[in-house]
């Protein structure tokens, strides 16, 4: 098994915190929601601070990078950047997913740069050394000479791979670049706890993912926290989605808060399945009968928002690519393999599909809005109201909080 070494951070020298803002705007942000401001305009239009960020607050925490679903055979594996850093989701021989620095150890070559499909180990382009899917360095071709692919002057297994700490919870693929965070297991309790009423373990793997219309993506001109702080409330439902206001009021919603602070968003009381030809999608198996009509939609900090239903869940994950730049992706699942793909649901998935998207596109000219406005010299994170903002607060401040 190839030794799992963290990524470090690169030798120059980035700006201080105090160098890039007011380090007493950042405090601001932890005061009672009712004096609050929130994270200053630097934290949205700063190139100082995009770097500092990408340290803090991805390489620190438990970071969303994609799900399995889309790479769903042995050998499927794709390139991902994370703020510069080049990464390689690579699915191995047997099906556990793992995540290796996208760089081969001998000239520092890009080993991948689109998503392939591997037949029995990962080539770099440039001298063809070659791994196997664990990551362990198998072939040097004519490192002692033409012809001589091994010598005694060198050992591979001083050149694996680099892998990276990886885990996958309902199909979604989560690092932690620095190595520095809690067991996922511990940092993931409080939500399975919370969510207990409705899902257990086995309701986690029931979850299937839809391979007609399972996923989209959509490209937002915005810093990628606006999405988050837009996820975390309801407070836009009548202006931003008026029709979705209509048969999910408002006044349905409630806020959600997870302690210890890694996660918010809201809820409603008021989730209407898909109905057609009097057919809906099968159920969770374990979802308490008095919470039917409840549906759930947490960010988990820092970049992944999850939507929970009685019949299907969402993933929809961030992808920050500069700092008023954010791709989004989210993957559909249903329970059991007949909701996700049997053709008799075909139709049904299409219009779930189709209205979620409408919802996620909707939002776009809201954050797009903000990102401008962060460019005004009189605007200082500006306020929240007290009653309908708390989860945004929650998440300025667990980003003030990773900054230290």
């Amino acid at each position: 098994m190839p030794m799992i070494i963290f990524f470090m951070r690169q030798n120059h020298k980035k700006k201080a915190l105090s160098e890039i803002l007011d380090v007493k705007k950042i405090e601001q942000v932890g005061k009672p929601i009712e004096t609050a401001n929130g994270l200053p305009n630097e934290c949205y239009i700063s190139e100082d601070y995009f770097a500092y960020e990408r340290d803090k607050v991805f390489c620190d925490n438990w970071t969303v990078i994609g799900v399995g679903s889309l790479i769903p055979n042995p050998g499927d594996a794709k390139p991902y950047n994370l703020l510069g850093i080049p990464l390689m989701i690579v699915r191995d021989k047997d099906m556990k997913i793992r995540v290796f620095h996208n760089v081969c150890s001998h000239r520092g070559f890009k080993l991948l740069d689109k998503p392939c499909t591997l037949k029995n180990v990962i080539r770099c382009p440039y001298h063809s050394w070659s791994y196997d899917f664990k990551g362990n360095l198998i072939a040097t071709p004519h490192i002692g000479g033409l012809n001589i692919h091994e010598t005694e002057m060198f050992n591979k297994s001083n050149s694996n791979l680099k892998e990276v700490r990886t885990t996958v919870w309902m199909d979604i693929i989560f690092v932690n670049i620095h190595g520095n965070e809690l067991e996922f297991n511990e940092y993931i309790k409080p939500l399975e706890d919370r969510w207990s009423k409705f899902i257990v373990k086995e309701d986690q793997h029931s979850l299937v993912h839809s391979r007609d219309y399972g996923y989209f993506n959509l490209d937002v001109k915005s810093n990628w926290k606006f999405a988050i702080e837009n996820y975390c409330e309801s407070y836009h439902l009548p202006t931003i989605h008026p029709e979705l206001n209509k048969i999910s009021n408002i006044s349905d919603h409630y806020h959600i808060q997870g302690l210890p602070n890694r996660f918010a968003g809201q809820g409603s009381k008021k989730y209407n399945q898909l109905i057609e030809e009097n057919k809906t999608f099968d159920n969770f198996k374990n979802w308490t009968k008095e919470f039917s009509k409840n549906s759930e939609y947490i960010a988990l900090f820092p970049n992944v928002m999850i939507g929970l239903h009685i019949d299907h869940f969402y993933a929809f994950w961030l992808e920050p690519i500069s700092i008023n730049e954010t791709k989004e992706h989210l993957a559909m699942y249903y329970v059991g393999d007949n909701s996700a793909n049997g053709k008799e649901f075909e139709k049904m998935r299409k219009e779930n599909v189709r209205m979620w998207k409408n919802v996620m596109s909707e939002d776009i000219g809201a954050v797009e809005g903000m990102q401008e406005g962060r460019s005004s010299p009189v605007y200082n994170g500006g306020n929240f109201s007290p009653v309908m903002d708390n989860p945004t607060h929650q998440f300025h401040k667990w980003v003030a909080d990773n900054l230290s």
